[in-house]
């Protein structure tokens, strides 16, 4: 049975998907549609949305610039966290989807609607990161995901739709990728993509230079970090999204941050995902190298370790969760001396750290350098031996076993070593 609904408020980007959503919910619901786009750094995507909802039959349209807040609450976190999903994946798409869907629900509730929509495929990782949000965040309202209701079963088939209905989109049968692009990266999928042995195209790209086509000069930039937190480049003070877009541009024209990845989507899914994250890439770098001089051992490999539960969370969507919130509180906690400045050199795609300075630096000259004043290397004796104890208790053990079985069969040596040995 359909349900009832007379105002659903539509996550929108005016791309393939959502374009024809609106018509969609119009004609299967008979229902009015407010189309929220949510800035969050698509640069020139955002120009004509509005005239194109209200052509395609929206009622009401809102934009909403985040971008700032984008970078400092929810990127500059996540950095900070460490988090990279599957070591590759720096969780562009992933970390603004919270944002994206909140400034949704809270359009929704402000606009008197009684649903959702999303543009989201039942295949994908983004129908769980929205819905999660708005069971957060209202669960009181309807959700309609129309991609698992209507009759569409292809990108091919949406575009058809849209042709049908005198609708442009900017996916097309000549080239079929699936993009989504926000401060922090830029991603690529769908159409040969989906092949993981086809090469892409060097024009598919669009934030960054291909690496051989770089400058064949390099060029050093300077990050100023507080408490894990990047406040400059070369010294300039710049805000949070200003900062990001500044190094986008310095790293996409050394052709930085490109990233080909497959990837294990949380239905369980392998798909392929082509990433340009300049920025990020450069920042990503710059931290771990200030970690290095400003984290004790243990908090950084108990830092690492945790980074990888923070993906997940992000990756799976799930930001609003309180084990989301603690671990930004022990990493915030644990960051507050992350203090200093990075110089990194980029050259044909790669990011080199080439000088490391904090106020807070654990790292002492003296103690690293070969010079043995002030150190008693006697002490080490007593280290070693105490650090080798499992190992001395294991070689006795193994030679203990090794006189027991000394005169015994080849075959039964074989046997006690390999139970269940075909004979």
């Amino acid at each position: 049975m359909k349900r009832t609904v007379q105002r659903v408020a539509l996550a929108y980007s005016g791309g393939l998907d959502t374009s024809i959503i609106i018509p969609w919910l119009r004609e299967t619901y008979d229902c009015e549609v407010v189309a929220v786009t949510v800035d969050v750094g698509q640069a020139e995507e955002t120009i004509g949305l509005a005239e194109k909802a209200y052509r395609t039959g929206a009622g009401e349209f809102r934009l909403l610039d985040v971008r700032e807040e984008f970078a400092g609450s929810f990127l500059f976190p996540v950095l900070k966290s460490g988090a990279v999903y599957e070591r590759e994946y720096l969780l562009g798409t992933a970390t603004a989807r919270p944002l994206i869907a909140r400034k949704q629900v809270e359009a929704a509730l402000e606009a008197g609607c009684d649903a959702l929509a999303h543009g989201c495929t039942g295949k994908g990782n983004d129908q769980v990161r929205f819905e999660l949000a708005y069971q957060a965040l209202a669960p009181e309202l309807t959700v309609i995901a129309p991609w698992r209701e209507w009759s569409i079963l292809s990108r091919e088939d949406a575009i058809d739709y849209a042709q049908r209905r005198g609708i442009p989109v900017p996916a097309t049968k000549a080239s079929p990728y699936s993009r989504d692009r926000n401060l922090w990266h830029l991603s690529h999928e769908g159409g040969p993509l989906e092949d993981p042995a086809y090469e892409p195209d060097s024009s598919m790209f669009l934030l960054t230079v291909d690496p051989a086509e770089a400058p064949d000069q390099p060029e050093r930039v300077t990050i100023d970090f507080v408490s894990g937190v990047p406040m400059a480049v070369n010294g300039k003070a710049l805000s949070p999204a200003s900062l990001i877009a500044a190094l986008n541009t310095v790293g996409g024209r050394h052709g930085v941050g490109r990233a080909d990845v497959v990837e294990n989507r949380l239905i369980g899914i392998k798909s392929r995902g082509v990433y340009e994250t300049p920025g990020g890439t450069i920042l990503v770098a710059g931290l771990r190298a200030l970690e290095s001089l400003t984290l004790d051992r243990d908090s950084a490999h108990e830092k690492e370790r945790l980074a990888i539960r923070y993906a997940e969370l992000v990756y799976y969507g799930q930001w609003f969760s309180p084990l989301r919130e603690a671990l930004d509180a022990f990493v915030d906690s644990l960051m507050t001396n992350v203090t200093g400045s990075v110089t990194l050199k980029l050259f044909k795609g790669a990011v080199m750290v080439v000088s490391r300075t904090s106020p807070c630096t654990l790292y002492q000259p003296q103690l690293a350098s070969f010079d043995m004043s002030g150190y008693s290397a006697q002490d080490s004796a007593g280290f070693i031996r105490l650090f080798g104890l499992p190992t001395r208790g294991r070689n006795r053990i193994v030679q203990e076993r090794g006189s027991e079985t000394s005169g015994a069969a080849p075959e039964t040596k074989a046997e006690s070593v390999l139970p269940g040995a075909i004979k």
